[in-house]
């Protein structure tokens, strides 16, 4: 992991090919999340070994096949890069086996993962199965797809992926999840959760900036994240823009106490939430059917 100095929350890829980003737990000082994001060429094999751990792999550009001791899987309308249609996802739970092979010239991947002492079965699902949700309003409008969401047959991780139109506000009004409440009837209404935010700009020059803050201020910083850089939030309130001429999209990996994405809003922005007028018409940015025909 190599981080900002400036920014000791924010990671910088490490290299071109292979595994360009790591975030380890202990790295982090984490209990439970991993991430990486891996470029691999065509015909590249990673072979792997989940182990005591469940894991989450989100396609972010091409195609490629999987063989497990669970299964065999393969994708044929990957998409050509995050901006060109909705991630596949593959779910392989602890104690499986793998061989991932790139089928593209390039095959960009982005996982994350986390130890569990449960049992699941794989799970593989396409851009097609992906809901897609509006969220916000005005410039504060983005588009959310459910890759592992909240209920999906898995332990703890919870992702993903949000697509933010230039100069718009993004997981705002800011909200946290850095304690676990429950109300009454044991209902969670905030999760304790770990959180990465991965990132890709749809230009070489774009940018987006992101704060993470908590109510007293002893974590108050505010980062300019570029094309592939990773955000780790800890605790606090984490609210993004994107820079104006810039899209931006960001894949979200989460866990923690709860497969959940139970939050608290900043009490000075839940006004906001009754103010919107409207929703920005760039929103959806991707779909399912723009899956497979970029010509890649």
């Amino acid at each position: 992991m190599k981080i900002d100095k400036k920014y000791p929350l924010l990671a910088k890829p490490t290299v071109e090919t292979g595994i360009y980003q790591s975030i380890s737990k202990e790295e982090a000082g984490w209990q439970y999340l991993n991430f990486q994001a891996r470029l691999m060429k065509k015909g590249e094999i990673w072979k792997g070994d989940t182990g005591n751990n469940e894991y989450g792999i989100i396609l972010l550009g091409g195609n490629y096949s999987l063989k497990s001791d669970k299964g065999n899987w393969k994708t044929t309308n990957g998409r050509k890069d995050v901006f060109s249609g909705i991630a596949h996802t593959m779910y392989l739970p602890r104690n499986t086996a793998f061989e991932l092979k790139a089928e593209s010239e390039l095959l960009d991947i982005g996982y994350g993962w986390c130890a569990t002492d449960q049992d699941f079965d794989p799970v593989f699902k396409t851009p097609e199965e992906a809901e897609i949700e509006i969220r916000g309003g005005d410039n504060a409008t983005r588009q959310i797809n459910s890759l592992i969401q909240p209920g999906f047959p898995c332990h703890r991780l919870v992702s993903v992926e949000v697509y933010t139109p230039a100069g718009n506000w993004s997981s705002y009004p800011a909200h946290k999840h850095d304690e676990r409440k429950l109300d009454e009837n044991g209902n969670v209404l905030e999760a304790r959760l770990e959180e990465t935010y991965f990132y890709k700009i749809d230009k070489p020059a774009g940018f987006a900036i992101q704060q993470v803050y908590n109510n007293d201020r002893s974590l108050d910083e505010i980062a300019v994240v570029k094309n592939n850089d990773v955000v780790m939030v800890p605790r606090g309130y984490h609210p993004v823009v994107a820079g104006h001429g810039f899209n931006v999209y960001y894949l979200n990996f989460l866990t923690g106490s709860d497969q959940s994405l139970a939050n608290t809003p900043d009490p000075n922005h839940e006004w906001i939430f009754d103010s919107w007028k409207s929703l920005d018409p760039r929103i959806p940015m991707v779909t399912a059917e723009m899956n497979g025909k970029s010509g890649f």
